[in-house]
């Protein structure tokens, strides 16, 4: 029965769980071992979450590493330990003048390109061998690796809405991968003067994955009730839809399937591209070959 299911789902993921519990609920569903999800989301924040079923757990460090898209909202007036509505409040400064939109919109605008974070104390990143979630639990504070990430566009989309000393907005963002969007909301406030923390987060797009995609667990499991639960699966080659490709004949066919080191076409400039046959299926993921000038040897073999 098993055999049936390869490929990759896009499940909404509903507050409250975390997505190794996603990953455990999906084992159980299509009855599969081999199934891995492709980018942590906090319990808290619910949304796009693609999950690799069988043979497509191949592409999870692929699809973790693609770009993603929030939306969000940002509280000023009080910070929190976990630097969302969840933890408990750290520091409060009541907003007494109005803030004009101009002034949001030029701070968010400043944020757009490559920035410097520090992951929250309350997240998964390992530190010495532990989570950092695990210390903050003990009441450790730790120093903390920061990392460059990039903000591709950072919007608000909500009016700016102000009363009893405080202030929040809606936003939209599209990120890089390990963006941590608490944290982004916790450096608008700083610019602004202000301290502040992510009130709401949803994720709406991973990689080629969007909303509209998704299925939650209720649809499958009535899906499955129907014998139809294949149907929410996208094959790899809808992930990998973005990707530089090349379609390549019959003979060079048979050589990629046995992973072999061949020429590089003149006409492929990325580092990295995906292989398909004429019948549009993708082969392999092949890389420019690091130490042969003008030749190509396969990073990731997806048809064995």
């Amino acid at each position: 029965m098993s055999e049936r299911y390869q490929g990759i789902l896009p499940l909404w993921k509903e507050k409250g769980k975390t997505s190794f519990d996603c990953v455990k609920e999906m084992q159980r569903l299509f009855e599969l071992k081999k199934i891995g999800h492709t980018g942590t989301l906090d319990p808290d924040v619910e949304g796009v979450l693609p999950i690799c079923i069988g043979k497509a757990t191949k592409l999870v460090e692929y699809l973790t590493a693609e770009g993603k898209e929030y939306e969000g909202e940002a509280t000023l007036g009080y910070s929190t330990t976990t630097e969302d509505a969840s933890g408990e409040v750290v520091e409060r400064k009541r907003i007494e003048k109005t803030l004009l939109d101009d002034e949001i919109d030029g701070t968010l605008l400043r944020l757009v390109g490559t920035i410097s974070q520090t992951p929250p104390m309350y997240s998964a990143v390992k530190v010495k061998g532990k989570r950092l979630y695990e210390y903050a639990r003990q009441g450790i504070e730790i120093d903390r690796p920061s990392r460059q990430v990039q903000i591709y566009e950072l919007v608000r989309t909500s009016p700016v809405k102000q009363e009893d000393g405080l202030l929040s907005f809606r936003f939209r963002v599209k990120c890089s991968k390990g963006t941590y969007i608490r944290t982004l909301a916790v450096t608008m406030g700083e610019m602004l003067g202000y301290p502040s923390h992510m009130s709401s987060l949803r994720r709406t797009a991973s990689g080629s994955f969007i909303k509209a995609d998704c299925y939650t667990e209720h649809q499958l499991m009535a899906l499955k009730e129907k014998g139809m639960l294949h149907e929410a699966l996208y094959p790899i080659e809808y992930a990998l839809k973005n990707w530089p490709r090349m379609t390549i004949d019959k003979n060079m066919e048979e050589k990629v399937i046995n992973g072999a080191v061949l020429p590089l076409p003149k006409m492929m400039d990325e580092s990295r591209f995906t292989l398909y046959n004429q019948q549009g299926e993708c082969l392999a993921i092949y890389q420019k070959h690091p130490n042969k000038e003008g030749m190509m040897k396969p990073e990731k073999m997806l048809k064995v």
